[in-house]
């Protein structure tokens, strides 16, 4: 058991987001896949929902292995 003190739940009304809110949402949990070319060699790049590039793998298998293994969600983009 801990001491410390339960947070108070906190209710999320989509209807009154901002853009910026929106926009930030699930970024944290998700991560998509893209097909793409390095060095002229057929690679999968991995990119958090934001677009912010994360990595890249040989293969689309060991890139959502890596998604799924830090705890996201892996999504494919075509």
């Amino acid at each position: 058991m801990t001491n410390e003190p339960e947070l108070p739940a906190v209710k999320l009304d989509i209807r009154h987001l901002s853009a910026a809110q929106f926009t930030a949402l699930g970024v944290s949990e998700l991560a998509y896949v893209k097909p793409v070319l390095m060095n002229g060699a057929r690679a999968f790049a991995i990119h958090g929902a934001d677009g912010t590039p994360m990595a890249i793998a040989d293969n689309e298998t060991v890139a959502l292995a890596a998604i799924v293994q830090h705890e996201m969600v892996p999504a494919r983009v075509h």
